[in-house]
C-alpha cells in the first residue's frame, strides 16, 4: 500500500530541533522525500556560530529509518540563500511538492524596551524568511502549471502562534510577525489556488527550545507517557495538510497541541452602528462605543477572550 506523500518531496524549514525535526520525521515517515533546513545556530535569539550538525543529524535519522533525505544549512531569511534551497530540491528530486516554513528566533522584550535591531532580527527571519521560500517555491509551482496546461501538486503550510492570535506582552516583535505569516498564508492561497497548491497555516503549541520558559510551569508527564506540549502532537496535523486529502483545505489557520485540532473562524463583525447624522461626532460614538464596551474588564483584548475561552474549553 503507498504512503500518502510517497513520491513528493518536501523542504522543512527550521528542522534541526523540536518542532520543525518532528515535522520532517512525520512528513518522511508518510513517504515523502524530505531536504531538512536549519542554519544551526545555537542561541534561539539567533546567536552563535552557524553549524551543519542539527540539519544533518536529522537527515541522517531520517535515512537511518530508510527515508530520503538531505540536509541544508542555508538561512532561508537570506533572499539567494532561500533561492538555492528551493533548486536544491527541484535538482535533486526533479521537482517541489511541499513545504513547510517553520524556522525562527526569539528576542523578547516589552514594546517600551525593544530595540530597533531585536524588531527587525525576529521579523526578518519569522516573516520574510516564510516570504522567500514561498516566493520561489510559488514561481516553481506556476511554471510548473503553465508547461502541464492545468493545475499541479502543492502545499505550503506556515507557522504562526496563538501569541498572535492571544496576544503576547513580552513578543511585540514575535507577535506581529506571526500576525504577517498569517496574512501572507491567505494571500498565498488566493494567488496559488488556480495552479493546484493550497497553503495553510498552523498555531502550534510545543515543548521546544524556542518555549522552553514559557511553558517551563507545565508538569512533564510520568517516565513513558508522552508529554502534552510534545511537537509530536502538531507534527501529524502538518504531514495531513501536506498530503493529497487536504486538498479542500486551504487559506486557513489551525491551533494544534495536545490531541486537539481547532479550526480558527476569520474575524467577523461582532457588532454595527449608523450614525443618526451623516458623520458620526465624538459624543454619538461615546454613546454607542463606550456602552458597547462597559462590560468589558480594562485590558482584556476580544484576541484574548477569544482564544482563552477556546482554551478554557479545551482543559
Amino acid at each position: 500500500m503507498a504512503l500518502p506523500l510517497e513520491g513528493l518531496a518536501a523542504i522543512v524549514t527550521g528542522a534541526g530541533r523540536g518542532l520543525g525535526r518532528a515535522e520532517a520525521l512525520e512528513l518522511a515517515r508518510l513517504g515523502a522525500a524530505v531536504v531538512v533546513n536549519d542554519y544551526g545556530q545555537p542561541g534561539r535569539d539567533g546567536s552563535g556560530e552557524a553549524s551543519a550538525g542539527p540539519a544533518e543529524e536529522v537527515a541522517r535519522e531520517i535515512r537511518s529509518a530508510g527515508g530520503t533525505a538531505l540536509a541544508h544549512t542555508g538561512d532561508v531569511a537570506d533572499f539567494e540563500q532561500a533561492r538555492a534551497l528551493v533548486e536544491l530540491v527541484i535538482s535533486e528530486f526533479g521537482k517541489l511538492d511541499i513545504l513547510v516554513n517553520n524556522a525562527g528566533i526569539l528576542r523578547d522584550r516589552m514594546v517600551f524596551s525593544m530595540a530597533e535591531d531585536e524588531w527587525d532580527a525576529v521579523v526578518r527571519v519569522h516573516l520574510k524568511g516564510h516570504f522567500n521560500t514561498t516566493r520561489f517555491a510559488a514561481a516553481h509551482w506556476r511554471d510548473r502549471s503553465k508547461a502541464a496546461g492545468g493545475p499541479v501538486y502543492g502545499r505550503i503550510v506556515n507557522t504562526s502562534s496563538e501569541a498572535f492570535l492571544a496576544g503576547s506582552a513580552g513578543q511585540p516583535n514575535y507577535a506581529a510577525a506571526k500576525g504577517g505569516v498569517v496574512g501572507l498564508t491567505t494571500s498565498t492561497a488566493l494567488a496559488l489556488a488556480k495552479y493546484g497548491v493550497t497553503a495553510n497555516a498552523i498555531c502550534p503549541r510545543a515543548r521546544t527550545r524556542m518555549t522552553e520558559d514559557v511553558f517551563a510551569g507545565f508538569a512533564q508527564p510520568d517516565e513513558g507517557g508522552l508529554d502534552p506540549l510534545a511537537p509530536e502532537h502538531v507534527a501529524p496535523l502538518v504531514g495531513y495538510l501536506a498530503s493529497p486529502a487536504a486538498a479542500r483545505i486551504n487559506g486557513q489557520l489551525l491551533v494544534a497541541h495536545g490531541g486537539m485540532v481547532a479550526v480558527v473562524e476569520r474575524p467577523r463583525v461582532r457588532a454595527k452602528f449608523d450614525s443618526k447624522e451623516d458623520v458620526f461626532g465624538y459624543e454619538e460614538l461615546d454613546a454607542v462605543l463606550g456602552a458597547h464596551f462597559a462590560d468589558r474588564p480594562r485590558g482584556e483584548t476580544f484576541a484574548a477572550a477569544e482564544v482563552l475561552g477556546l482554551r478554557r474549553g479545551q482543559e
